[in-house]
């Protein structure tokens, strides 16, 4: 039941996202409602499994780290994780997601992201602070079977 009701909360505020855009016309920075923890994960989601391009840069903490553990470990930082995720825009994964809340406070979250592809499975550990009113990825750490 919460899987569904994240389902329908993702797609509501996609589709907010994109009524926004377009009401603030072409080159116009989108801007994403990221009040609350579930809200930014479930953008978050959209963003890296289903191509959405609105608020990348909002999204993420301007401190934001991204760890890739697997033979060759790789570091990534905020403006190369956007950079990347705008070039995917509009490019949907062919996977089934599941995110587990495994931590949440008033201020921060650790969400387990799961995405389960045909020959492996990505695991992203994914932590979510408080900052100001909006709540922002800090930290995101992938690993892969």
């Amino acid at each position: 039941m919460r899987t569904l009701v994240k389902t329908f909360t993702a797609a509501a505020l996609i589709a907010v996202s994109t009524f926004t855009m377009a009401a603030e016309g072409p080159g116009a920075k989108a801007n994403v409602n990221l009040s609350t923890a579930d809200f930014a994960l479930d953008h978050y989601v959209a963003v890296t499994t289903e191509g959405e391009s609105a608020g990348v840069e909002q999204l993420f903490a301007e401190d934001f780290k991204q760890k890739i553990q697997a033979t060759n470990a790789q570091n990534h930082s905020h403006n190369e994780v956007v950079k990347s995720l705008k070039k995917q825009k509009g490019e949907k994964l062919n996977c089934t997601v599941t995110t587990d809340i495994l931590e949440e406070s008033a201020d921060f979250m650790i969400a387990k992201v799961t995405l389960k592809f045909e020959n492996f499975t990505k695991t992203d550990l994914v932590t979510l602070e408080r900052i100001g009113n909006d709540w922002k990825v800090s930290i995101s750490i992938n690993s892969y079977k």
